[in-house]
Formats: structure tokens, C-alpha cells, sequence
């Protein structure tokens, strides 16, 4: 069996009053592409920022590549990171956002190379290189002097994504990448992410894209109430779901 990147055991999260998570189950393995669906106000975006950090597990165990996120264990304890093994770990991980999140001022070369100059250290010239293969990647190499303003939404999400990209990550997580697009933008952002799919990078998708996580997803996992309700193949869960409360958001989302 390919080993497990990332694993969930009860994880749980709460801001406030409000418990978002309330003991989520999850894994995925290494070269697995998993995708979540679930309505809004499951908790689904909220998981996927616990797997990198973003937000921090209040109970349960939440373990990526083999590491107690947020934590080292030593002398028969564990001991809170620090920032900059924050900062390690979280170099190890892409996420993709709603929004894209480029910077205005920079064209799309700059904005993919950032990371790479002051995250990874790299000189300018070397980060303006490997950002220009990771534009052509995803088709971006005539757009690489563009500013945000003058791409496309999906021009953009497809910067974002080369930018994740750039980092090497070990695992992408995606949170609802295509919600912010207008309807003819979709498509060339679904095809990046085939295409990576393909090359057999280890994925974690919540999306609302129902006929693309039955075709490139591995596993699909639908969230309810801050857990995961159900699960199994997309064919499975999409075809045939054990649970009325999946059957009534099929129903409603197609």
C-alpha cells in the first residue's frame, strides 16, 4: 500500500463558541488525488487549512509526512514549533485558494518567483527561470509580464497555481479553486489540475465541481456538520451513497 501523507484522527476545531470540526477522520496517500464536497458551513475549508498550518487543531491528531503538525516529540513530550519549522513545513505544502492572491504591483514572473527569492533563498536570476517553467506548465509563457489586471480570473488562478508549484510541494491542497471564475473560465483551470493529476501529484480538492471529482479524483469524502459523514470511491459515494443526508446534497448540487 502507498504510505499515508496525511492522517486524521478526531480532529476537531472550534473559534469561539462556534465548533467548526467535530472529529474529522481523514487520510490520504501519497499520490492520491482526494477530493471534498459538502455544503457550506461544513467545515470542509477549515480542514484543509489545519493540514498546513493556516489554523491549529484544538483536539485530535493530525499527522502530515510522518509529523505531529505543530509539534516535535522529545524527552517523553511534545513541544510546540517554532516559526521557522512553521516555516519548513509549510514550504512543503501548496495551497491554492478561492481568491488568488497575487500581488497588483508584480507581473506574473514576479509573483511566481517571490516565494522562491525570499522563502527558498534563491538568486533572482535562478527564481525568474524556474518561474518561467512553471508558467509553461500551465500554459502561461506569453503572460509571464503581465500584471494581475491584465489576465484573466482563470489566468490568475492558473499564476496561483504555478506560483504553489515553484515550492516543490509535497502535497496541493485546493479550496474551491474554481468558485471565484466565471462559467467559460472554469475549464482551463480544471485542466491544470488534471494534468497534474496525471503527473501524479498527491492532492487534497474541496470543490463543488461534482463530474470533475468523479472523473480525476481517487477518493471523495463528503462533510457534514464539521465531520466526515461518508466516503469511499467518487463512483461509490456519487452512485450509490449509504447516507440520506449525501443523497439530499447530491440531489440539490445536480
Amino acid at each position: 500500500m502507498t504510505e499515508l501523507l496525511v492522517e486524521a484522527v478526531r480532529v476537531e476545531k472550534s473559534f469561539g463558541a462556534n465548533k467548526v470540526l467535530t472529529g474529522v477522520d481523514f487520510t490520504v496517500r501519497r499520490g492520491e488525488v482526494s477530493c471534498i464536497i459538502g455544503p457550506s458551513g461544513s467545515g470542509k475549508s477549515t480542514f484543509l487549512r489545519t493540514i498546513n498550518g493556516l489554523e491549529t487543531v484544538d483536539n485530535g491528531s493530525l499527522v502530515v509526512d510522518g509529523e505531529q503538525v505543530g509539534f516535535r516529540y522529545s524527552e517523553g513530550r511534545y513541544h510546540p514549533w517554532n516559526d521557522k519549522a512553521w516555516a519548513r513545513f509549510r514550504s512543503r505544502i501548496g495551497m491554492v485558494f478561492q481568491r488568488f492572491n497575487l500581488y497588483g504591483h508584480m507581473d506574473a514572473l514576479e509573483n511566481v518567483a517571490a516565494s522562491l527569492i525570499h522563502v527558498r533563498g534563491m538568486s533572482r536570476s535562478a527564481a525568474h527561470e524556474r518561474a518561467a517553467a512553471e508558467l509553461e506548465r500551465v500554459g502561461l509563457a506569453e503572460h509571464a509580464l503581465k500584471r494581475p489586471h491584465q489576465l484573466s480570473g482563470g489566468q490568475q488562478q492558473r499564476v496561483a497555481i504555478a506560483r504553489a508549484l515553484a515550492m516543490d510541494p509535497d502535497l496541493m491542497l485546493f479550496d474551491e479553486p474554481t468558485s471565484a471564475l466565471d462559467p467559460e473560465l472554469v475549464d482551463e483551470v480544471l485542466e491544470t489540475m488534471r494534468r497534474l493529476a496525471e503527473g501524479g501529484m498527491t492532492m487534497i480538492i474541496v470543490t463543488h465541481e461534482i463530474g470533475f471529482a468523479r472523473e480525476v479524483g481517487d477518493s471523495l469524502s463528503f462533510f457534514d456538520r464539521g465531520a466526515v459523514l461518508e466516503s469511499g470511491t467518487p463512483e461509490a459515494v456519487l452512485s450509490d451513497p449509504d447516507s440520506v443526508r449525501t443523497r439530499a446534497f447530491l440531489d440539490r448540487v445536480r
